[in-house]
């Protein structure tokens, strides 16, 4: 999954809109993306369920993604963390205006998706899927495929930290670099350019989502 662009200070707010990859393997999601800006945070989480998690005495712990009704993503969320799966919801914050007032209101950053982290054991997998409104694991025949820690540490540093971003088209092409240094050191992603300045594409195959950082002034280097 791909890492979004900071918006300029100065440049006032405005909706951004992606249209989804016509290629996506996750047709079933319908409608562009679209933000006014600005932060992601996460919500219902214990710092701790953002740091790598030890493997079970079951077998090794594993980051998959699973698909959920639109706009229950925070009640699974929830659901899950009673059950005591470490779930990870990655949120962003758009800015709704009514005619007399304006209102931040938290969303999913990837509508109906969310993270999960299990053993390989059939009984953690059942347990997700009996959440009310969980769909289905992503991947093939609705198995599921692991995600790499790097993937999700990535997104969660971005999250924990405050970085600004914004949604970007799924990049899965480009040179692969590591940021050293400062509050992004260590985390890995695709250089590209946006409109001149140089960003940082962190993606998530999986789901075929991506979030874009600007990193002019980050000292960078090859992965």
């Amino acid at each position: 999954m791909a890492l979004a662009l900071p918006l300029k200070e100065g440049i006032p707010t405005k909706h951004l809109r992606f249209p989804l990859s016509p290629n996506s393997a996750e047709s079933l999601i319908t409608g562009a993306l679209s933000v006014v800006t600005h932060i992601g945070e996460a919500t219902h989480f214990r710092q701790d369920s953002f740091l790598p998690q030890p493997d079970s005495p079951e077998g090794k712990q594993l980051w998959f993604a699973i698909q959920t009704k639109a706009r229950h993503e925070k009640r699974v969320a929830a659901e899950l963390k009673e059950k005591g799966v470490v779930a990870f919801l990655p949120l962003f914050t758009e800015v709704h205006q009514w005619s007399d007032r304006k209102r931040r209101v938290d969303l999913p950053l990837f509508s109906t998706y969310l993270f999960v982290r299990i053993g390989e054991d059939q009984s953690s997998r059942i347990s997700v899927l009996q959440t009310n409104s969980v769909f289905r694991f992503v991947g093939i025949r609705g198995v599921g495929v692991p995600i790499p820690d790097e993937q999700i540490e990535t997104l969660q540093t971005i999250v924990r930290k405050k970085v600004p971003f914004v949604p970007y088209p799924f990049l899965n092409l480009g040179q692969k670099i590591r940021v050293r240094g400062g509050s992004l050191d260590g985390i890995c992603g695709v250089l590209s350019a946006i409109n001149e300045d140089r960003s940082l594409i962190v993606s998530v195959e999986t789901i075929q989502r991506s979030i874009a950082i600007r990193i002019d002034g980050y000292h960078i280097e090859a992965a």
